[in-house]
């Protein structure tokens, strides 16, 4: 089983459009991040988790090949707005997106034209799948348990996959849900920055504590914005078993 990190920077990317910092002008290939996504394939199951404006690009550097399931965490724009590149994908049939259902009814009002009866020729062939918290799926390989995090005030999904743990735009998350992580070895977690405090995402030092609690053995961070620092500069600061994850990364099972 491998997992690609796809993208791991936020919803405005690194760099940033009109900023000079050092991190937005480095020439370090691991301070360029897309919008955050990773995805989890076997030869047999290849699932997509998040499907944001950057996908397109994402994917030039990917095997063409069948996307068995993406599984989307929340409506907002940069982790859905590439659904409509799944054009491609659907030469090998019918793309199953999951989502729970105010992500569902977003997305029917967004882009309602991959919904209707009679669609248009040529637009993604999509099959809109509703989901719950704590609801186990089974696709191709994969066993998937949907966990709740909270996004400020919106509920979202993280996901559970074998003993890996993906969580992206947390800020806060109930502690009824530490009991779908027992065994968890493998945390992606979303961090924004150092400081100051985010309404909506953790910082580097409450990600940090929430992997404490978690208990994985090894953790790696996303959906980080430019603020952050450089890669190579923070990774050297990180306590032992976290890091940086960066764009293309790979990580073996």
């Amino acid at each position: 089983m491998r997992l690609t990190f796809l993208g791991t920077g936020t919803s405005v990317g690194v760099p940033t459009i009109g900023c000079k910092c050092k991190v937005c002008q480095s020439t370090d290939k691991h301070d360029k991040r897309l919008r955050a996504s990773a995805m989890i394939e076997t030869e047999n199951t290849r699932i997509l988790i998040d499907c944001g404006p950057d996908f397109r690009q994402q994917m030039l550097s990917q095997k063409f090949r069948r996307i068995d399931a993406v599984l989307l965490t929340h409506v907002h724009y940069d982790h859905v707005g590439g659904l409509d590149d799944l054009r491609p994908f659907c030469t090998f049939g019918e793309v199953n997106v999951y989502a729970d259902g105010a992500t569902a009814d977003g997305l029917r009002h967004t882009i309602p034209y991959c919904f209707d009866e009679h669609k248009y020729p040529g637009v993604p062939s999509i099959r809109l799948n509703v989901i719950k918290p704590h609801e186990k799926l089974t696709i191709g390989d994969f066993t998937i348990v949907p966990i709740l995090v909270m996004h400020d005030k919106l509920p979202i999904l993280g996901y559970r996959i074998g003993d890996i743990l993906y969580i992206t735009d947390m800020k806060t998350i109930d502690d009824n849900e530490f009991g779908y992580f027992n065994g968890v070895k493998t945390l992606i977690v979303n961090a924004l920055r150092f400081t100051p405090q985010h309404h909506s995402h953790l910082t580097v030092d409450e990600a940090v504590n929430f992997a404490k609690k978690v208990g994985a053995e090894r953790t790696y961070f996303t959906h980080m914005g430019h603020d952050i620092g450089l890669h190579n500069e923070i990774n050297k600061q990180l306590p032992k078993g976290f890091s940086l994850a960066f764009d293309g990364q790979t990580l073996d099972f």
